[in-house]
């Protein structure tokens, strides 16, 4: 039989992150309901929270297109790289000037992408497909269409088209709705009967055009993006712009049959262009958000443990079996991890206090929090293991020493590289709460910040909408309080602070 350090040692919980782990996301998957809608097409934008799963869903549909139920003529092409450089990124260096120019863009770039795509599936014979070749042609001649490119470059080209063509320039056409100045051949607006005489074509008509192309193919087409919030993440002016012309060109391009665009994006992200202003908000119907509640969470952990060949052998059980059986998966977890971390008949179990842990202020537990800590507990034990600690007891590989001290280090992770790095602009205030009481009043932060009460309360609800804070209390009398995901990382003290 083998140990309990050594199976700990050779064990393998895959990444918190998914964009770290694409090659073994299928075998952590399970193909819920939210993700056979996504499948079958009946949504198009996929909402969820920080670490929710969009990008592991993303990057699960791009790693395993070619062997993925779509249907036998649907595609899947990626239009933001799942790791790595963003292909937006060089946007926050020099964005377009304005929204409709971003709108521009954005079915520039799609156009690009779909077209490079059915270039490849036209062979010598299918001279009939005029609207297709006709589109391909078009670009080609614009310098849109370069052959066996990275998207990155393949933005860059049409960015560098809107750069080159749309300013004011001697001898152009002038754009009647926008009033742009165009001497390139594609114009954001409908051209008029002058301009058509000169070989103008207008995106929308160009996007028509190749949607047939791909009608006659009998092809549909998927243009996925993801990680908006890195791409955009520099400047909240430009990440507004693009995200509200991504949608309105969404909704353009909604009535394409074979054209299709799909948007996994933060939910805190569409929360916040919608409250500065977006009316087409309401038109947005084909969508999901992602949630996760005990079951679907204890069947993550469940999966990766089972995906080791050496735990299932140790408790004598078939993957595919704890996998279909819901109390199976619940025993399994209590075979491997303690019954409590904090013993008491008052005191929750270890599941309950591993999701509560790894909570932020929404009361939702995203999965990449939950995952590290899975990940910081085996380390923790290989580590009392091997300093001379008896090993847990019966047959678990776990003890709640474990457990208990791999919060810390998942506290500092989400402290510094989500809430730190997203939110800037708070962090200063953040820093005064290190060692501070978790439970917080207008008047105590308003003392701890050396501000008014009115200025406290304001960023109390900015640190609200982060997650840092949950809002307690009444609507004339809130209180603040900081959720154990964040109070390692800041050293808090439990308790209300004192008025």
């Amino acid at each position: 039989m083998q140990s309990k350090t050594k199976i700990l040692t050779e064990a393998s919980f895959g990444s918190r992150i998914a964009e770290d782990e694409v090659d073994e996301l299928h075998s952590y998957f399970v193909e819920t309901e939210q993700w056979r809608k996504v499948l079958s097409g009946d949504v198009d934008i996929i909402f969820g929270s920080k670490g929710a799963g969009k990008s592991a869903l993303y990057s699960l549909l791009v790693s395993q297109k070619e062997n993925l139920r779509l249907g036998r003529r649907t595609v899947f092409l990626a239009a933001e790289n799942p790791r790595g450089t963003p292909a937006f990124r060089d946007l926050t260096t020099a964005p377009p000037m304005s929204e409709e120019h971003f709108r521009g863009l954005w079915k520039l770039y799609f156009l690009s992408i779909s077209a490079n795509y059915i270039r490849h599936h036209l062979d010598s014979t299918q001279t009939e497909n005029k609207d297709a070749n006709s589109v391909i042609d078009f670009l080609a001649s614009n310098g849109l269409l370069a052959p066996n490119v990275t998207l990155i470059t393949r933005l860059k080209a049409a960015l560098d088209y809107f750069k080159r063509y749309l300013p004011a320039i001697e001898g152009g056409v002038t754009d009647p709705i926008t009033g742009l100045t165009l001497t390139g051949k594609i114009t954001l607006s409908e051209p008029t009967t002058e301009q058509m005489q000169q070989g103008y074509q207008s995106l929308d008509n160009l996007l028509i055009k190749l949607n047939s192309g791909y009608q006659k193919l009998q092809i549909t087409a998927w243009l996925a993006l993801d990680r908006l919030d890195v791409a955009f993440s520099d400047s909240d002016e430009l990440e507004g712009n693009a995200i509200r012309s991504l949608f309105r060109t969404y909704l353009d391009m909604l009535a394409l049959s074979q054209i299709k665009i799909k948007i996994f994006l933060r939910d805190d992200i569409w929360k916040k262009v919608v409250r500065t202003g977006f009316r087409e908000a309401s038109h947005v119907t084909r969508t999901l958000t992602l949630s996760w509640d005990q079951q679907s969470l204890l069947n993550l952990i469940v999966r990766r443990l089972a995906a080791n060949d050496l735990i299932c052998k140790k408790y004598g059980l078939d993957r595919d079996t704890i996998l279909n059986n819901a109390p199976l998966q619940k025993e399994f977890f209590y075979k491997i991890f303690p019954t409590q971390i904090d013993v008491g008949a008052s005191k929750p179990s270890t599941l309950d206090w591993m999701l509560s842990r790894t909570a932020d202020g929404t009361k939702r537990t995203a999965p990449r929090e939950l995952i590290h800590l899975l990940l910081a507990t085996r380390d923790e034990q290989l580590r009392l293991n091997q300093l001379g600690n008896s090993e847990p007891d019966a047959d678990r590989l776990f003890d709640k020493n474990s457990i208990r001290s791999a919060l810390p280090p998942v506290s500092k992770v989400r402290y510094e590289q989500t809430l730190c790095a997203e939110n800037p602009t708070l962090k200063p205030y953040l820093e005064k709460l290190e060692r501070e009481k978790t439970q917080q009043s207008r008047e105590t932060l308003s003392k701890i910040f050396k501000c008014s009460t009115e200025k406290a309360s304001e960023i109390a609800e900015k640190l609200v909408e982060t997650g840092f804070f949950e809002r307690r209390g009444t609507k004339d009398s809130p209180s603040y309080w900081v959720p154990f995901l964040y109070r390692d990382a800041l050293e808090m003290v439990q308790g209300s602070a004192s008025r």
